[in-house]
């Protein structure tokens, strides 16, 4: 009986001993398979972000294409061929051009700088539009002053000019203007300012007065200097376009140069009598970069 349950005992111990064994190479066989489908899951992501990268999506590239054809104010064929080479760049296996962007090719960069160039020109035609339209709001005021004036023969007493600041009405203080060294408006002075005030009264442009004397080679009566008499005179012509014309004072604005703008040399014959002036300047409301292009405008629709 002992030596039989010994024996038992013996073979129970051996076989609960290879069942332990068992069970321990049973779990360390498994282990690898949490590794395998780590790695499997990580392939499979992979994967799916190339293909999904390596494609175009056609709606949304004509959205955009229209999108930006639209801002530009230009029709779409700027972008003509952007889409095809997109989609030629995803269907082979070209390799990524980085000049031009992540996924981008030669021809989209080529498209996106057609496009910009395509805005400028329309920005540039709208400026050229603008100024010419100026160009002919200056010529009715032209045109309302020298019939205004035309009736008292002083039509001849003023000349028009156009720089990038605006139009430009040019009186030469002669005796019938100014009395020499003074700044009162003579009879024909008065009807000069009168013949411009109605024209520019109803205009929302700034008026600027600007004073010019010739090079003085003798006193200036009550005037310390050029300076004085020039503002004076133009503050002169400033005070009758607001008392009689009724332009806004905060619209108007008088500047003296003394004798520091000439037209003409002092060698030239002309400077003394042409040097000494009052310019109306109507002060032109467009941007800088339009107000540039007045001249050649002016030239081009004269």
């Amino acid at each position: 009986m002992s030596g039989g349950g010994h024996a038992a005992k013996a073979g129970a111990h051996a076989k609960h001993k290879k069942g332990g064994h068992d069970e321990e190479e049973h779990e360390n066989h498994e282990r690898w398979l949490v590794s395998y489908a780590d790695m499997m899951t990580l392939l499979m992501v992979l994967f799916i972000v190339l293909f999904a990268i390596s494609q175009v999506d056609q709606k949304k590239f004509a959205e955009l294409k229209n999108g930006l054809a639209v801002g530009f104010g230009n029709p779409s064929v700027a972008f003509d061929g952007g889409e095809a080479s997109l989609m030629e760049s995803s269907d082979s296996n070209s390799p990524m051009d980085l000049s031009s962007g992540i996924g981008g090719t030669t021809s989209d960069a080529t498209a996106v700088q057609e496009a910009v160039q395509a805005k400028e020109r329309s920005n540039a035609s709208k400026r050229q539009a603008a100024a010419a339209a100026e160009i002919k709001n200056y010529d009715k005021i032209k045109a309302d002053i020298t019939a205004e004036l035309t009736k008292h023969g002083l039509q001849d007493q003023v000349k028009y000019s156009i720089d990038e600041r605006g139009l430009i009405v040019t009186i030469v203080t002669t005796g019938i203007v100014f009395n020499g060294n003074e700044a009162t408006l003579l009879t024909a002075g008065q009807q000069i300012i009168d013949g411009i005030g109605p024209a520019i009264a109803a205009l929302p442009n700034t008026i600027e007065v600007d004073g010019h004397t010739n090079q003085l080679t003798g006193g200036t009566g009550t005037y310390p200097s050029g300076w004085e008499l020039s503002s004076a005179r133009a503050a002169a012509v400033v005070r009758t376009l607001h008392t009689d014309a009724g332009i806004a004072d905060n619209r108007l604005q008088a500047t003296g140069f003394a004798d520091t703008k000439p037209l003409y040399p002092t060698t030239d014959p002309r400077a003394e009598t042409l040097n000494r002036r009052v310019e109306v300047i109507v002060l032109s409301n467009l941007p800088a970069d339009t107000r540039a292009l007045l001249p050649s405008a002016a030239t081009t629709t004269s």
